[in-house]
């Protein structure tokens, strides 16, 4: 059950907030999330979430908790993610599950956490809130989070509308932020762990990364492409629609994306980006079978390795490049 005890040591203040040894966080990912990539991120040492809207009702969501305690024994949480929709999915049941099953940690994203900050407070569930924008994280740690994960342009997913790199909004957030701060959007090694915690982050957040690895419960393929990738093979679709997205390019996405740019509304794609095609393409490796997420990351990984050995490598080269490198360009007084 337990993880290889790493080489080297990179603790932070988000340490001791979550109680994790490392400050390396796999947020949630939509049907990415499960019990067998959690549990090696809890043991490995770093914070895991099991994605909550992954699981079709409330009650799967106890079963993949329950499951992902017989995998570890370590701190993990759940990823609420809150979107507003015509037939929203029942976000109160989901939250008191979390709150029921007594898991120490949940990330919200999405919408504002405000609705459900009482209930995680008197249920004493620790709430990490992803955003990606300074506004919205000042906002945020008025309501009393007890962390922010700040997403930059470079992101899977969701990046928002105001296309700020990591490299610019991290510090930016840093200056305004007195709660953990952890880094998200292009990381995937230990320079960008070094980059961050120099940048005024306490940890960083990776998805993509943690995507091309062993226990990622998804097809070789889809790992495989994450490592033959560049940087430069994702598309950004929605962005007519201020909904911007980023995926891995395939041609669905360049289709969804050269429709869109000719006037096209959201009917005109809505088969194309249907989340169950995305499903698809994890089960069956599929690449072209629906859109799905993917960051420029994609670019800095060259393995698939388990994520013990990926942790513990980040963490080792992390240690070696502070003490290293980093002390080594320091000039002596004369």
């Amino acid at each position: 059950m337990q993880g290889k005890e790493p080489s080297a040591m990179v603790r932070t203040r988000f340490c001791e907030r979550f109680g994790v040894e490392h400050p390396i966080v796999q947020g949630g990912m939509q049907w990415v999330g499960r019990a067998e990539l959690v549990s090696a991120v809890a043991n490995a040492g770093g914070l895991g979430f099991i994605t909550a809207l992954t699981q079709p009702t409330p009650e799967d969501l106890a079963k993949e908790i329950a499951r992902c305690r017989e995998m570890t024994d370590k701190p993990f949480g759940v990823n609420l993610t809150i979107l507003p929709s015509i037939n929203p999915p029942p976000y109160d049941a989901y939250r008191d599950v979390i709150i029921d099953s007594g898991v120490p940690v949940a990330e919200t994203a999405g919408s504002s956490p405000a609705a459900h900050m009482p209930a995680f407070r008197a249920g004493g569930v620790k709430v990490l809130h992803k955003c990606t924008s300074v506004r919205h994280a000042v906002k945020a740690q008025e309501l009393g989070v007890d962390g922010i994960s700040i997403d930059g342009f470079e992101c899977a997913g969701h990046p928002g509308e105001d296309d700020i790199p990591g490299l610019v909004l991290i510090p930016a957030a840093a200056r305004r932020i007195t709660v953990p701060l952890i880094a998200s959007g292009g990381f995937a090694d230990a320079r960008g762990l070094v980059a961050a915690l120099a940048l005024g982050a306490d940890g960083i957040n990776m998805g993509t990364r943690f995507l091309a690895t062993a226990e990622a419960p998804v097809h070789h393929n889809v790992k495989r492409r994450l490592v033959e990738a560049t940087e430069r093979d994702t598309d950004l679709i929605f962005r007519p629609l201020r909904n911007t997205a980023r995926v891995a390019r395939n041609a669905v996405s360049g289709q969804v994306v050269s429709l869109l740019q000719e006037g096209g509304a959201f009917e005109d794609v809505r088969e194309l980006v249907a989340g169950l095609r995305g499903r698809k393409v994890f089960e069956t490796g599929d690449l072209d079978r629906g859109i799905w997420s993917a960051g420029m990351v994609q670019g800095l990984i060259h393995d698939i390795p388990t994520v013990a050995e990926l942790i513990d490598r980040m963490v080792t080269e992390a240690h070696d490049i502070i003490t290293g490198r980093l002390t080594g360009v320091l000039a002596e007084e004369k």
